[in-house]
């Protein structure tokens, strides 16, 4: 069931925390950037399997940190390769497939809750009016509480109903 929340999703007490980026991304901007600082190790592993992997927009790779903690790094953007190369605009089509592979993602590993932002709409640049009804198709049918962040408020709790 998805609840749209307000507050600061750091601060969240879901299992996992999913948000946007692109392959390589150097995650400087947004939620991303907050995400790089609180955990490193996970923009460096990142880094790594990108390396390996090559994946395409539309891919996504879970990390797990120390006491449980999950983000699900979903690559809505295109870009990211190449000296220098910068992440550009995420797609309606990337994010239905971002969302697929989470879907696939929560109910392999079993995952009991899951937060994320309005997903794609910041330096991703899509418009929230798009990209909603896709949350709402692919993950509102789900057993777990959903919380979507739809207004950040830094360092504010939100007030996440339990299931």
């Amino acid at each position: 069931m998805i609840h749209e929340v307000s507050g600061d999703i750091l601060l969240t007490e879901a299992q996992m925390i999913a948000h946007g980026i692109a392959a390589n991304d150097p995650m400087d901007q947004g939620l991303a950037l907050s995400l790089h600082k609180r955990y490193p190790a996970m923009h460096k592993d990142f880094h790594h399997w990108c390396h390996v992997r090559h994946p395409k927009p539309g891919k996504a790779w879970m990390w797990g940190g120390v006491g449980g903690v999950r983000i699900a790094n979903l690559i809505t953007q295109e870009g990211g390769y190449g000296h220098g190369a910068k992440p550009g605009q995420a797609s309606v089509k990337n994010v239905r497939k971002c969302l697929k592979s989470l879907l696939k993602m929560i109910n392999k590993e079993d995952i009991k809750s899951l937060a994320l932002p309005k997903l794609a709409t910041g330096v991703g640049a899509l418009d929230w009016d798009d990209v909603h009804p896709l949350i709402v198709q692919q993950l509102g049918e789900l057993d777990i509480p959903v919380y979507l962040y739809t207004e950040f408020h830094q360092g504010q709790k939100a007030k996440e109903p339990a299931k």
